[in-house]
């Protein structure tokens, strides 16, 4: 990725979150006594805003209904920053997702309804390429359609700007996954353990071993890095040296008192991006937004109304958080 300061496409989801949290231990198949709280969401979205306000100039490509939803995500959106103004008007209504959380702040269970995303297509999409030809880097989430995933990763390709892809869920990493074997360039993808299997189509036990060799049988798709998120474990990067014997890093994770984990996984995307775009190296990047997940994770906002680049570096060290490099 280039050295110099450079704009970032992102492609992906839009929808209005709502947060339900418990105010005890939760007990199914009951009503549970907590409190809820509406912000703007999406993981595309997300990632835009965190772009945005670690200072990166950032463009969304998304749809959102023609609705006061709509209206109340693209407000928080263009405030934060983020350029807004490719973002569809979609017959749908704006989606919604609505997540339940434990009284630790830890997901329990979530309902998306992505039906204007699900429905973008690329006709859709006109302004892509024009805009790939002034982005150093683009973000696609597997909110899209399969279909409109693969042609941004194309598109990316073609104009040789590296693409990093979001898998989202354990569901939507299973459509990406035809996406990756059209052999097409990938800069990153970015599972967790789950949506890791889901990619490879094999079951997985959160082991390093295991890990690395679903890693490098994305290396053999054309995944140039795989970082695998492990939760309070940290991340693992794998990094394509040679396909047959990839460079793999332990990256740590830095203790945090949780507020809600919700957007931590977006975060971590966008410190990644916005680090590798000021010329940070793939583990300096990883690092970058393995603090920046603690800082959303010791918040209850999905994305830190307070969050700023200095944020970020006063928390980070050259020791912290740490780093270990196997030898295999």
């Amino acid at each position: 990725m280039p050295d110099d300061p450079a704009r970032v496409l992102v492609v992906g989801g839009a929808v209005l979150d709502t947060k339900l949290r418990t105010t005890g231990t939760p007990v199914l198949g009951t009503s549970n006594p907590g409190s809820a709280s509406w912000t703007p969401g999406g993981v595309g979205r997300n990632i835009a805003e965190n772009l945005a306000r670690l200072g990166r100039p950032t463009v969304l490509l998304a749809a959102v209904g023609d609705d006061i939803a709509g209206e109340s995500v693209l407000g928080r959106t263009a405030a934060a920053g983020v350029d807004c103004r490719n973002v569809v008007l979609s017959s749908h209504p704006t989606g919604t997702y609505a997540a339940v959380l434990d009284d630790d702040g830890d997901l329990l269970v979530a309902v998306a309804d992505m039906r204007a995303t699900d429905e973008l297509a690329v006709v859709d999409l006109a302004a892509l390429p024009g805009l790939l030809a002034t982005s150093g880097a683009v973000v696609a989430d597997a909110n899209l359609d399969t279909e409109v995933v693969r042609w941004v990763v194309a598109a990316a390709a073609a104009a040789r700007v590296p693409v990093v892809l979001e898998p989202v869920s354990v569901a939507k990493a299973t459509g990406l996954a035809a996406v990756l074997d059209d052999g097409q360039p990938v800069h990153t993808v970015t599972p967790n353990v789950d949506e890791l299997a889901a990619l490879v189509g094999a079951d997985l036990a959160d082991s390093v071993d295991d890990v690395v060799r679903a890693a490098r049988a994305l290396h053999e798709r054309g995944v140039e890095h795989v970082w695998v998120r492990r939760g309070t474990r940290g991340s693992l990067l794998s990094i394509r040296a040679r396909v047959d014997a990839p460079r793999v890093v332990l990256v740590g994770a830095p203790p945090v008192e949780v507020a809600d984990v919700t957007g931590a996984g977006d975060s971590m995307t966008a410190g990644y991006v916005h680090a590798l775009l000021d010329g940070a190296d793939v583990v300096e990047a990883a690092r970058y937004g393995q603090v920046l997940a603690a800082l959303t994770c010791a918040s209850p906002d999905t994305v830190r109304a307070d969050l700023t680049e200095a944020l970020v570096t006063t928390r980070l060290s050259p020791s912290h958080p740490p780093t270990e490099e196997l030898v295999r």
